[in-house]
């Protein structure tokens, strides 16, 4: 018993001094909530936005696509035979026919475009 009436003060100033320390918490607080704010505001400008106008780009090349345009999807090259609301069939080089999603299809070349010449003079 005589111990634990020993470690009674120490009790009563531990209060005490988380009490003192209540006004700097609060300033930690703070700079917490701006650093989550200046993480948030790298992420959008940097992540987000980029990303949001590249498959806006991606979706208004896909809806603008028609037949005889020459396509890239998941590195298969084929000319678009014929398009269906989710999916489009593509004419092979050696005249086979697949079906791919339109969400698969990477690039769209217009049929008046030739390829770019990637061979070295």
């Amino acid at each position: 018993m005589k111990k634990l009436l020993a470690l009674l003060p120490l009790f009563f100033s531990a209060s005490l001094f988380a009490e003192g320390n209540a006004a700097g918490k609060e300033g930690n607080f703070m700079q917490t909530l701006i650093m989550i704010g200046i993480a948030i505001v790298f992420f959008y400008f940097i992540l987000w936005r980029p990303e949001k106008k590249r498959r806006k780009a991606m979706e208004d090349q896909r809806n603008s696509m028609k037949q005889g345009d020459k396509v890239t999807a998941m590195g298969i090259i084929g000319t678009i035979d014929s398009m269906q609301e989710k999916s489009v069939i593509l004419k092979m080089v050696d005249g086979s026919k697949i079906e791919v999603l339109r969400a698969a299809i990477s690039e769209v070349q217009p049929s008046g475009e030739s390829a770019p010449d990637t061979s070295k003079k």
